[in-house]
């Protein structure tokens, strides 16, 4: 028995399928050994050392794994072909006492047979540069955590929590907040001309003074243009025709899928993560069975496989034509800091069209597939072409200018419709250079300067992207996670911080600088990428953070004495049973419970319940968050954050992790005396455990 070590369950079946009855394919459910959860775990006085040990509720996991290793003949690491997963193999081969200088390591891009033979038949030592660039960013991120937090939690209010690149992106929402409400419009005038010949009319707008860029600030500068223009000679100084190209977008990487699912499909972060993972993983076509369609969905790079080119261009060929392929493949530059080892986001066979799948996979995931699909298809298609025209207008020292274009080869665009097509087509007559044009009128529009627009999901995840913290692998969790601490909310589509993630923000920019700036945070992860390919030791990095860090740390710990203003209790649907006046959630010795919003006029207050949940989990019915919710009894149910636009309630909250026998999602069940088990709720299954 050969044995092969995956992280998510979701994708045993479709592993099992290509390498036979000789391999067992065994899921850890990602990490099996971390930091402590209950001590810092990090020995500071001897180079950083991390104290790991195994996670509490993976110990049974484990004796399963120490079972199974034992009688195998071979053992595979084949965890996520990222560092996460680079580390998750190297810890699995400490704890069962393999070298890891020896070929125990495989990874696959995509779960088709071809690739995942290929690289069992290949196998490799576990590359240790990338175990220690995520040993170096869970180290930094622990300090952060462990010593930030309680000193937030006692400044400004109990069970506070910081983070590394949490907190400059909570940093980046509120500046955006701060600027929008302190922005002063500015006036600004739009000057264009109606103008014709023979009859055929045609717009231009007013461009330049004397050969240089205008900005028309007010209406006395209007005046005073007007008063040149009105009866001036409108003559044709240029006019300029050439071909003008349009190259097809990149295929998706990890953040711009993710912004195009929020804003093309009206997903959520959430509902994305789950929706792309099983993608990933594989989905149940009615036919066929479990069967993987997109490589893997966590990259930075734009990198395309040339297999998947030579398939790309036999699509094309045969659906399109040969003018539709560029005959040279297309080529995208990736950034430097980008994990090149990966390819873009794409599907692993295009036989499964999005014809193909429809009303064979569930609409969510067709949709999230067809923009995969075609995005890749159309990254390998020929450049669009347009005839491009221009022309300048001159009255006295001021000039005006018309342009447009007009589609004379589709190439990509006949798959993938650009954003701005609608503006496609020449309106304009054909003129020649210092002919006079007519003037039919001039039209003034008196404008104001709008101020920033909120971030969204999605333009949260490009901004951060655009500014280089966090990685495609964290940026989804680390906006939940300031949904869940209650920093920031959504109001409409928006994200708006909360009170609480405002006094957060200010008072980690008043002592903590460096956590809180973009720009030191975007070299951390540089620094990251510099230990990842073997260019510096991780412990360095880690101490040239650690010890301004810690003067920071002590220096904020002495201001402990200047008060803060507390954030204002959050309000519950709970109504007082001795006032009638609506309860609201407050922190004491022994945790959150409900109080009277009269008090001190009536000193009513209520345990929530004996388990104290603040657990959030994943609506399965909409992607959005659960959380705890209480009756007007007082009696603990799980319900959608999203309520009313969906009304999902359970007694159990459900979790993200699938069922070992049925694959169903599990839940977690809150029992008396704070016992607590994951329970599958799916007719005619029985799984359950502590």
């Amino acid at each position: 028995m050969k044995l092969v070590l995956i992280e998510g369950p979701g994708k045993q079946e479709s592993i099992k399928k290509y390498l036979g009855a000789n391999y067992v394919v065994f899921a850890t459910k990602g990490h099996i050994r971390d930091l402590p959860e209950k001590s810092f775990g990090i020995d500071l006085e001897h180079d950083f050392e991390p104290k790991y040990e195994i996670i509490p509720n993976k110990k049974s996991t484990v004796e399963q794994l120490k079972k199974l290793a034992s009688k195998a003949e071979a053992i595979y690491l084949a965890s996520d072909p990222d560092r996460e997963g680079e580390a998750i193999s190297w810890h699995i081969a400490e704890i069962l006492g393999l070298d890891e200088s020896a070929p125990v390591r495989t990874a696959f891009n995509e779960i088709s047979k071809k690739a995942v033979n290929e690289s069992i038949a290949h196998p490799r030592a576990i590359d240790l540069n990338l175990v220690n660039a995520q040993q170096g960013r869970r180290v930094l991120d622990r300090i952060v955590g462990y010593k930030l937090s309680p000193l937030l939690s006692k400044k400004i209010q109990p069970k506070l929590s910081a983070g590394r690149v949490q907190s400059v992106t909570l940093k980046l929402i509120v500046d955006r907040e701060r600027a929008i409400q302190n922005f002063v419009p500015t006036e600004y005038w739009n000057v264009s001309a109606e103008l014709s010949k023979e009859g055929k009319k045609f717009k231009a707008d007013l461009s330049l003074y004397k050969d240089k860029k205008i900005e028309v600030e007010n209406k006395e500068q209007v005046d005073k243009i007007l008063s040149v223009i009105e009866n001036g000679e409108y003559k044709v100084a240029q006019v300029k025709r050439q071909m003008a190209y349009s190259r097809p977008p990149a295929p998706y990487i990890t953040t711009t899928l993710q912004q195009d699912a929020v804003k093309k499909l009206k997903m959520t972060l959430n509902s994305y993560t789950k929706c792309a993972q099983t993608l990933y993983e594989g989905v149940q076509i009615a036919g066929e069975g479990k069967t993987a369609l997109v490589t893997y969905i966590r990259t930075d790079s734009t990198r395309v496989a040339t297999d998947a080119q030579f398939m790309a261009r036999e699509y094309i060929l045969e659906n399109y034509g040969k003018e539709y392929h560029p005959g040279k493949f297309n080529e995208f530059a990736t950034k430097g800091s980008a994990q090149d080892a990966h390819e873009a986001i794409r599907p692993i066979s295009l036989k499964y069209t999005p014809e193909f799948l429809k009303g064979k996979i569930e609409e969510q995931y067709l949709n999230l597939y067809t923009l995969i699909f075609k995005r890749f298809v159309a990254s390998q298609m020929s450049y669009a072409k347009y005839d491009s025209l221009s022309v300048d207008i001159k009255v006295g020292d001021y000039t005006f200018r018309s342009s447009g274009r007009a589609l004379v080869f589709d190439g990509y665009t006949k798959l993938l419709k650009p954003q701005d097509d609608e503006k496609n087509g020449i309106n304009i007559p054909d003129l020649i250079e210092n002919e006079v044009v007519k003037k039919e009128k001039i039209i003034t529009e008196q404008k104001f300067t709008k101020p920033p627009v909120r971030f969204d999901q999605a333009s949260i995840v490009h901004e951060m992207e655009v500014q280089g913290i966090g990685r495609p692998s964290t940026t989804a969790s680390t906006i939940m996670t300031l949904f869940n601490r209650d920093y920031i909310k959504t109001e409409k589509k928006y994200i708006v911080p909360t009170e609480l993630g405002f006094e957060v923000t200010d008072y980690l920019e008043e002592y903590f600088k460096n956590v809180m700036d973009v720009k030191f945070t975007a070299n951390m992860e540089q620094q990251l990428d510099d230990i990842a390919e073997g260019k510096k030791r991780w412990q360095d990095t880690v101490l040239e953070f650690y010890t301004p860090f810690m003067k920071q740390l002590d220096y904020a710990s002495e201001k402990m004495g200047v008060s803060l203003p507390k954030a204002p209790p959050e309000p519950s649907d709970i109504k007082c049973d001795k006032c009638g006046a609506m309860m609201v959630y407050r922190e004491g010795k022994f945790g959150r419970f409900l109080a009277c919003s009269n008090f001190p006029q009536c000193k009513n207050t209520k345990n929530i319940n004996e388990n104290n949940v603040t657990e959030t989990g994943i609506c399965p019915k909409c992607g959005g968050v659960v959380s705890a919710k209480y009756s007007k009894r007082g009696k603990l149910f799980f319900g959608c954050d999203n309520y009313p636009k969906c009304d999902y309630i359970s007694w159990d909250l459900p979790l993200s992790e699938k069922c070992p026998k049925c694959n169903a999602n599990l839940f977690k069940k809150f029992g008396a005396k704070g016992k607590t088990q994951i329970i599958c709720n799916a007719k005619g299954c029985n799984y359950v455990r502590d």
